[in-house]
């Protein structure tokens, strides 16, 4: 255990001192990480930012573009061979189709390098040439963030958090009776652990389909090449009294060690540990049609994923990321065109609310961070129509199920966050004065003249935040 913490201390201290003599003496890399909860729109993001960064038209709030400093932005080869490819060309191509769609979401971490030709400002414009600086974008999913909290907890602490949590939500009654049926003291079979985990995996599928934001273990629902192997098949039980060796309580104590030992830290040592910039993509307008649990359930995942930002939150982290630490963090609440602009600061203040103890800890942690609503693909326009005498400010967009045109009021946003915040602490089973909707749209047809790039909603502010100072 010594000579790999060793191991591993030493192979970091290299590549920190390799990567910082690389963007000191050639060619600067800027390391942006994208996750978030499902459905938070990842894929379009990535697909929008660097279609927008390589036509530039529709970015006047990136200074470096606006001011004519970014030359071109063209893709090439990844740095990491070992990592799959983010599929830009599949994606754009998805959404700029004659009859556009969604493309398929994040299953997996992926990589893609844009590198941009940049005239330096200043006075170091007139000295030096244009430089090249490469954009690594790392997405990942946001399940596999909050397995972080995994790495201080015991099977036991675990198991007993999560049926605790649990026991009074529907999705969960099945799993919970199959778990108390089960003699954890009795010998492993196979079948019995298999069958505890496929159980618990529907759980945790229902779970996040009903707008719970703490289904963990990430691997269970995005197994990858993981799935079938020992490492996911394990599944929290009540613990029995003195559960002898080769026991099934036994055994799913060291599955669940093993999922720590050779899931979780390898990717935030592999990967997570290497990332400067960060975005975090959240679905807010789903979790408040959803309801006060969602939104509360929400707060509290936002809180974990902040908790693997904190460099020195336990001696694991303190010994991976070397004193490295991610610069910026932009807290998103996507799909901004779903409301009509002037409900969009209402949107950015709840996002600030409910990231207030997240944001909090990354500023003490010496990172800055923002919050803001955003489209990174808008599929609405705007317009207002007459009701019961009344101007309604809308959105008109084609809906995803039929394809058909339709206006759309989802609702007036409060001015004071806590108005949901408060009630959804509070342990509140709806909302008491307001019924908040949600509409599928799919993407619009698009008409891009040359040099422009897919219409959003304040990308070029997110580019700003995240990229600006290193252009």
């Amino acid at each position: 255990m010594v000579i790999t913490t060793i191991a591993d201390g030493v192979t970091r201290g290299f590549e920190s001192v390799s990567d910082t003599i690389s963007e000191t003496l050639f060619e600067p890399v800027i390391r942006l990480g994208v996750t978030g909860l499902a459905r938070s729109g990842k894929t379009v993001f990535i697909t929008s930012l660097v279609a927008n960064l390589m036509d530039r038209a529709r970015m006047p709030a990136l200074l470096a573009a606006s001011d004519g400093r970014v030359q071109t932005a063209f893709l090439q080869p990844q740095p990491d061979d070992t990592v799959p490819r983010f599929d830009f060309e599949t994606h754009k191509a998805a959404l700029t189709a004659d009859t556009p769609h969604w493309p398929d979401s994040t299953r997996a971490i992926s990589e893609l390098r844009l590198s941009l030709r940049v005239r330096p400002g200043g006075l170091l414009g007139g000295l030096r040439g244009p430089q090249t600086v490469h954009l690594d974008i790392v997405d990942y999913p946001g399940e596999w963030l909050l397995d972080l909290a995994l790495l201080d907890k015991s099977y036991a602490q675990w198991s007993d958090e999560v049926l605790t949590r649990v026991q009074d939500r529907p999705e969960a009654q099945a799993y919970l009776a199959q778990a108390k049926a089960t003699d954890g003291s009795a010998k492993l079979d196979e079948p019995v652990a298999k069958s505890l985990a496929e159980a618990f995996t529907g759980y945790l599928h229902a779970a996040r389909d009903a707008g719970f934001y703490d289904c963990t273990p990430g691997r269970f629902l995005l197994p990858g090449d993981l799935a079938g192997s020992p490492a996911i098949t394990f599944a929290p039980l009540p613990q029995p009294d003195r559960p002898p060796r080769r026991s099934l309580w036994r055994e799913m104590d060291r599955r669940f060690e093993a999922y720590k030992a050779q899931v979780v830290k390898p990717f935030f040592r592999d990967h997570f540990a290497r990332i400067d910039r960060q975005v975090v993509l959240v679905d807010a307008l789903g979790a408040i049609h959803k309801g006060p649990k969602a939104v509360e359930d929400m707060r509290h995942a936002m809180t974990e994923i902040l908790g693997a930002f904190r460099p020195g939150r336990n001696d694991f982290l303190t010994r991976l990321l070397m004193g490295r630490r991610v610069e910026k963090i932009l807290f998103a609440a996507t799909k901004a065109d779903h409301l009509h602009h002037t409900q969009h600061d209402r949107l950015a203040a709840i996002m600030q609310a409910l990231t207030r103890e997240a944001r909090d800890r990354a500023d003490f942690a010496g990172a800055e961070t923002q919050a803001m609503a955003i489209a990174a693909l808008r599929a609405t326009v705007e317009e207002t129509i007459k009701h019961d005498g009344a101007d309604l400010a809308c959105v008109r967009g084609r809906l995803l199920e039929t394809g058909k045109q339709a206006a759309f009021y989802p609702g007036d946003l409060p001015q004071d966050p806590q108005r949901l915040l408060t009630p959804a602490r509070e342990g509140a089973k709806k909302w008491l004065d307001a019924d908040y909707q949600v509409m599928q749209f799919a993407p619009a047809t698009l008409t891009l003249k040359p040099g422009e790039g897919p219409p959003h909603i304040r990308l070029d502010r997110a580019a700003q935040f995240l990229l600006g100072d290193r252009l």
